[in-house]
C-alpha cells in the first residue's frame, strides 16, 4: 500500500514538472494566447509542482497575469524580447555564455541533442539555445515515452550542462528591465523553479 502511494507521488510530481517546462516553453516563445492568459488569471494560487518555496512566485505569476491585459502582456513580450535588430532581453544561452549569438555553446548543445536523437524544427524560428527550446526538451526528457532518452540521468546531464549555467542571469536580466511587469513576474518564477531542478540534481550527485 505505502509503496504505491509513493510510486504515485512520484508519478504526480514528474507530471508537474513537466508540465511546468511546458508552460514556460510557451510564455518564453512567444507572447501568450488570450486563451493562455485567461487559464493563468483563473489559475489556483499554488505551485504548480511540489515545493513550498515555489508558491509565492507563482501566485505573483497569477496575480500579474489578473492585473495586465493580453494587449499589455503582448506588447510587453515584444518590447524585451522582439526588437528590430536586437532584442532588448535575449532569451539564448549562447548570449549568456559567450557573449554572443550562435557560437560554441550552440554548438556543444547541437552534438548533445544529436546524440538524444532530437533535432530543430523547420518551421521554428529560433535557433535551439532559445529558452523555450531547452524547456522543450527538458519537458521530452521527463515525460518522453523512450526510456533509453527519457530519463532522470539525461535530465540532470541536460539541464545541467544547457540550463543550469545561464538560465538564473537570464531571470535577472529580465527581472530588472524597467519595461518588464508580467515578465518580470514570470522570471522571478523561473528562477525559483530553476533553483528547486538545481537542489533536486544535487541530491543525485
Amino acid at each position: 500500500m505505502n509503496d504505491s502511494i509513493s510510486v504515485s507521488s512520484a508519478l504526480d510530481e514528474e507530471t508537474a514538472r513537466a508540465e511546468v517546462y511546458g508552460l514556460l516553453a510557451a510564455l518564453y516563445y512567444a507572447a501568450p494566447s488570450p486563451a493562455l492568459m485567461a487559464q493563468l488569471r483563473v489559475a489556483v494560487t499554488e505551485a504548480p509542482a511540489a515545493g513550498g518555496f515555489l508558491e509565492e512566485p507563482w501566485r505573483e505569476v497569477v496575480a500579474a497575469a489578473r492585473a495586465i491585459d493580453d494587449v499589455a502582456v503582448s506588447a510587453e513580450f515584444d518590447a524585451l524580447f522582439g526588437g528590430v535588430g536586437r532584442a532588448e532581453v535575449f532569451l539564448f544561452g549562447s548570449h549568456y555564455l559567450s557573449g554572443f549569438l550562435n557560437e560554441k555553446p550552440l554548438a556543444a548543445l547541437r552534438s548533445d541533442l544529436a546524440a538524444l536523437g532530437l533535432g530543430r524544427d523547420d518551421t521554428m524560428s529560433e535557433t535551439e539555445d532559445h529558452f523555450a527550446y531547452l524547456c522543450e526538451v527538458m519537458r521530452y526528457l521527463i515525460a518522453g515515452d523512450e526510456v533509453e532518452v527519457a530519463n532522470l540521468t539525461q535530465q540532470q546531464k541536460f539541464f545541467t550542462t544547457h540550463v543550469q549555467p545561464w538560465a538564473p542571469a537570464m531571470c535577472d536580466a529580465i527581472a530588472a528591465h524597467p519595461k518588464a511587469r508580467f515578465y518580470a513576474a514570470l522570471a522571478g518564477f523561473t528562477r525559483a523553479f530553476i533553483g528547486v531542478e538545481m537542489q533536486g540534481f544535487d541530491m543525485l550527485a
